[in-house]
């Protein structure tokens, strides 16, 4: 099982900026598929961003999109999430999740089969 390690989070103002990284490390399944997810306090983990290495395609969910950037290094060993423009509801624990191998739906948590510890972001108003 892929084992993912994010880090990168921090207490930040609102408008500022962070990047958060995601290393994948043991046996990585080869659909070169990544998800980045967040979870606020009494809050279900919500999809943030889906990148596909092989077909370049990337995805964003309504509340972040123009204001987050996912992407990846050549070896698709890390996923980075680039968060500009931070607002104080950006407010949670960040995971990156690896899909399961045959996954349908990229937007639902419980189509990831592992997931990282977490990293907190804290955006102050």
């Amino acid at each position: 099982q892929v084992q993912l390690s994010e880090s990168g989070g921090g207490l930040v103002q609102a408008g500022g900026s962070l990047r958060l990284s995601c290393v994948q490390s043991g046996p990585i399944f080869s659909g070169n598929v990544m998800g980045w997810f967040r979870q606020a306090p009494g809050k279900e983990r919500e999809f943030v961003a889906f990148i596909n290495y092989n077909s370049g395609d990337t995805y964003y969910s309504n509340s972040v999109k123009g204001r987050f950037t996912i992407s990846s290094d050549s070896a698709f060993n890390t996923v980075y999430l680039q968060m500009n423009n931070l607002r104080p509801e950006d407010t949670a624990v960040y995971y990156c999740g690896a899909p399961k191998k045959y996954w349908h739906d990229y937007r639902l948590a419980r189509e990831y089969s592992s997931w990282g510890q977490g990293t907190q972001v804290t955006v102050s108003s």
